[in-house]
């Protein structure tokens, strides 16, 4: 029976201190963590994305997804204090369901970092190419500066050569060190927070803000179709992307100092303190520019990152439009007149967003180094530097394959794509959270869900809600993607699977001392 394995707790966390990362972050510098990564995307980049998919209904579609990740967030506080190791969802259901279901989680946790850090560095680019290039009067030839039309790009285009190297840099930096990345995210949060406060401010003082450019609110209505990805659900199964920050938090857990005290914090804080900002930045933008989508034949907004709406958007009369634009925070400012400052807000973009890939980076590479310490991937992938701590064979792998797919892919579809994969591991810790209620329930937890038989089946509720509201093309990827990886499963990861081979160890300390014993798995 390929259910029939489940990882004791005390051997998973038992593992965790024989072969661990150091500990060395607060409370503070996990909830910085979870800014850093919450607060970026969604309002930097996805905001003209979402008000193509559902016009001034993008502020709807932050307040459903954020509904989503709170109690999503529930579970993940009070699993996270249980479980204070690397590998977030895939811990937490190797834990609890089957190792056959933990490798699954994991395998899509690989490609939701990944695809989501890629997303956040076509992002980047366009603040780039807008505010330091385009400021100094320079242009990058269209084959240098987007990937190619027929995958959403532009004209012309070939490969984003920024996006490629402000991947790699961060992934440089997370070699180096987790401890020195956490101060530069403290730093360009600070930035980050800053600029959004300034246009939030401007904008919803600014005489040129209206409640007319809110009608019509609902341009797609709040269901666009199952498969459509538009409508206010469809841009809140977008939008989700932008709320990945709080699960990175969970995935550092066995980074932090007293986990069972700072991991709740770190994820609810971070994710009550950035929603507030989605919706106050989607009202400014909206309010003083408009955001209305751009319409088919049919009176439907066109697909964002397709390949006619990048025709449109090329055309004259669209030159200010909102959902047009690379760099919409710093658009919004220069069309109202306040040139300086929004080229102020676009270096901080350029400045904070590289926190967001760090922060993606960062929680990939932990999944797969917890996966890898397990026997599910080769051991040599959970090499730890000697000089620097980190996890660097697996941190390298992955800055690559983020950097490939940010040279050549639009941020709309990459974060439609990442939203599968995010989902997915949010539906299984809700199911983890009930499972461990039921199963363990005198084991000590730190924080507990309030009525969690309630919070837990309405975050799997939701997930399944924003899943069948995404693109027809992304919700098909997560099946392809788990396919792949159920054939490595039992080509590899079973056979070498250290719970399957017996090779598991737990602390026994009866009469005072502690040693390592092997467990029995065929139990398990």
């Amino acid at each position: 029976m390929f259910l029939d394995r489940v990882k004791p707790l005390d051997a998973i966390l038992a593992t965790a201190e024989k072969k661990s990362l150091h500990r060395s972050l607060g409370w503070f510098q996990l909830t910085l963590l979870g800014i850093g990564c919450v607060i970026g995307t969604g309002i930097f980049v996805l905001t003209s994305v979402g008000a193509q998919k559902a016009g001034p209904g993008l502020m709807i579609a932050f307040l459903i997804a954020g509904l989503v990740c709170i109690v999503a967030a529930l579970c993940y506080a009070e699993i996270a204090s249980m479980i204070p190791v690397a590998g977030s969802a895939y811990t937490y259901s190797y834990a609890t369901i089957s190792e056959f279901f933990a490798w699954t989680v994991g395998w899509a946790l690989i490609m939701e970092y990944a695809i989501a850090a890629s997303a956040v560095s076509v992002g980047w680019s366009g603040y780039f190419n807008g505010t330091i290039l385009g400021g100094m009067g320079w242009q990058l030839p269209a084959w240098l500066s987007a990937g190619p039309l027929a995958f959403g790009g532009a004209e012309g285009g070939l490969i984003n050569l920024p996006a490629l190297l402000i991947a790699l840099l961060m992934t440089w930096l997370l070699v180096v060190g987790t401890s020195e990345s956490a101060k530069v995210n403290a730093v360009l949060v600070v930035v980050k927070v800053t600029a959004l406060l300034a246009f939030v401010g401007i904008t919803l003082t600014s005489a040129e803000f209206s409640m007319e450019r809110f009608n019509p609110f609902l341009p797609a209505g709040v269901f666009g179709g199952w498969g459509s990805g538009v409508g206010a659900v469809g841009a809140a199964a977008t939008m989700f992307f932008a709320y990945v920050g709080f699960d990175a938090v969970s995935t550092a857990a066995e980074e932090t100092k007293d986990p069972q005290r700072n991991v709740p914090i770190g994820l609810i804080g971070s994710l009550l303190f950035c929603t507030l900002f989605y919706i106050l930045v989607a009202a400014g933008a909206i309010g003083t520019l408009g955001g209305q989508p751009i319409l088919d034949a049919m009176g439907l907004p066109l697909e964002a990152g397709s390949q006619e709406l990048a025709r449109q958007c090329a055309m004259p009369q669209y030159a200010e439009a909102l959902v047009c634009s690379n760099e919409p925070l710093a658009h919004v400012l220069k069309v109202l007149g306040f040139s300086w400052i929004g080229n102020a807000v676009g270096l901080a973009a350029i400045i904070a967003l590289p926190s967001v890939i760090l922060v993606l980076i960062f929680g990939q590479t932990r999944i797969f180094f917890v996966m890898s310490r397990d026997g599910l991937l080769p051991e040599r992938l959970s090499t730890v530097h000697p000089k620097y701590k980190t996890p660097h064979i697996v941190t390298i792998i992955t800055g690559v394959a983020v950097a490939v797919a940010a040279a050549f892919f639009p941020v709309g579809k990459l974060a439609d794509i990442s939203n599968a994969g995010t989902l997915y591991a949010f539906f299984m810790v809700a199911v983890a959270v009930m499972m461990l209620r039921k199963n363990d329930p005198d084991r000590k937890r730190h924080f507990r869900v309030p009525f969690v038989w309630i919070v837990a089946p309405a975050t799997i509720i939701g997930c399944v809600l924003l899943f069948f509201n995404l693109p027809i093309e992304a919700m098909l990827f997560l099946p392809v993607w788990g396919a792949v990886g159920v054939v490595i499963y039992f080509a590899y990861s079973r056979s070498h699977s250290h719970l399957g081979r017996g090779v598991i160890e737990v602390v026994d300390d009866i009469g005072g001392e502690e040693k390592m014993v092997p467990i029995d798995t065929t139990k398990s």
